[in-house]
């Protein structure tokens, strides 16, 4: 069924009693060509490029509970490319690039919403620090505007520009931001790659790698073992855990990032926003709520929940920048497990084991990277080369001194 305003109006005219399931229930087969390990929207991304752009079509992607139950829906949904080094430019502006065609291809609504990011400035240095990002993106072919103190009044009347501690001097604009609908972002690609017959199977948690002579031979699941020729794994903050299985051990350490949201609220923000005196981010949703999240909770866990203490610094945050938040109730908060790279970028390789292919080490930086992620992975799994924009991301950069300090913040990850 392909959607449009035309199938809209003859569903409403016939009681919405022809609406299609948007993919399969199948039964997991003995074997497949390649098994994809993870059902958030890495995974389903990778292995709808794995059927449109490479036409494999023998795939499966393997998801412990349903379909984005991870943390393709727990994130702030905001997508960007306002990166400064080399390494990490090329891949999101061509991630935001897919971004930019994503529900034309899908034929399904994502909501994708390009109304700006803004890194906003306090003082001097970090005026300075925002040329610089900016001159670099610009050398890169991305846009980016430096905006004034009076340019972001206009756009963000509801700023407290003239805090005592932290008075807002400018910003950092990159209008082709954003954000997109999280769930819908998994469901479109999930429904893009069932119809090219690719295998999505939920309630199917991985639980062993077969692994003989070096090489990954399929995967033992709870619904029994599962053969197949290449095993990608997209797994997420799970991904230390999942890859142990294989016997490898990871440059990553998995932590909780917080988000909230509101009630909603009639327009008061923009697009999204970064403070720039504390880890604070902000946008409104298309439901009105307003989406706000903030620091690592600074120690390792797999809990899908955060700590109160740390809400209350991201509050503190949101405070300093918009007193206004102070009079909205927060419906939910919860939190996001991240794996933490060394240095605050990616990785997407193969492994040691001949076979078994891993993206991980996103970092703050994963739902962004979606539509990228998938298309770079599933060409490095179809071919066993590297795509252009992914060459970088490789596992071995730290025994290279290859890295790519995109934050730089040194090794801890909890100081990223």
């Amino acid at each position: 069924m392909r959607y449009s305003a035309l199938q809209i109006l003859r569903q409403g005219l016939t009681g919405n009693r022809g609406w299609k399931p948007l993919w399969r229930e199948p039964q997991p087969k003995q074997r497949y060509d390649i098994v994809v390990v993870g059902g958030g929207g890495h995974g389903v991304a990778t292995a709808y490029y794995l059927a449109k752009a490479h036409g494999l079509t023998d795939v499966a992607v393997l998801e412990k509970g349903w379909l984005g139950s991870g943390n393709a829906g727990r994130n702030t949904t905001i997508i960007r490319s306002n990166y400064l080094l080399p390494g990490n430019q090329a891949f999101y502006e061509f991630s935001m690039k897919l971004w930019e065609g994503l529900e034309r291809e899908l034929n399904y609504n994502a909501m994708v919403s390009q109304r700006g990011i803004v890194n906003l400035f306090h003082n001097d240095p970090q005026r300075d620090a925002a040329a610089r990002r900016g001159n670099a993106m610009a050398l890169a072919g991305i846009d980016a505007v430096l905006l004034d103190r009076e340019a972001l009044q206009r756009k963000f009347p509801v700023f407290d520009f003239d805090n005592e501690r932290f008075p807002i001097k400018g910003g950092l604009w990159q209008k082709r931001g954003g954000t997109a609908r999280h769930d819908a972002v998994v469901w479109g690609y999930a429904r893009g790659a069932d119809r090219r017959g690719v295998d999505l199977i939920q309630n199917c948690e991985v639980t062993g790698f077969d692994i003989r002579g070096g090489v990954c031979r399929g995967v033992e699941t709870t619904r029994g073992a599962i053969g197949a020729n290449r095993v990608a794994v997209c797994v997420a903050g799970s991904s230390g855990r999942v890859m142990g299985l294989a016997g490898l051990r990871l440059p990553i350490e998995s932590h909780v990032l917080q988000a909230c949201v509101t009630e909603g609220l009639k327009p008061v923000i923009d697009g999204a926003i970064t403070f720039g005196a504390g880890h604070f981010y902000v946008c409104q949703s298309d439901k009105g709520g307003i989406v706000f999240g903030g620091d690592l909770d600074g120690y390792n866990s797999y809990a899908q929940r955060g700590n109160l203490p740390t809400v209350e610094d991201v509050c503190e945050g949101g405070m300093a920048l918009m007193p206004a938040i102070g009079r909205a109730r927060v419906l939910r908060m919860w939190g996001g497990v991240v794996d933490m790279s060394m240095d605050g970028s990616p990785f997407i390789d193969g492994t040691p084991v001949d076979g078994l292919y891993f993206t991980g080490g996103w970092c703050y930086g994963g739902f962004k990277a979606i539509p990228a992620g998938g298309y770079c992975l599933a060409h490095l799994v179809a071919t066993g080369a590297p795509h252009p924009a992914a060459a970088a991301m490789r596992l071995d950069r730290f025994a290279t001194g290859a890295v790519i300090d995109e934050n730089g913040a040194g090794a801890q990850p909890n100081l990223h």
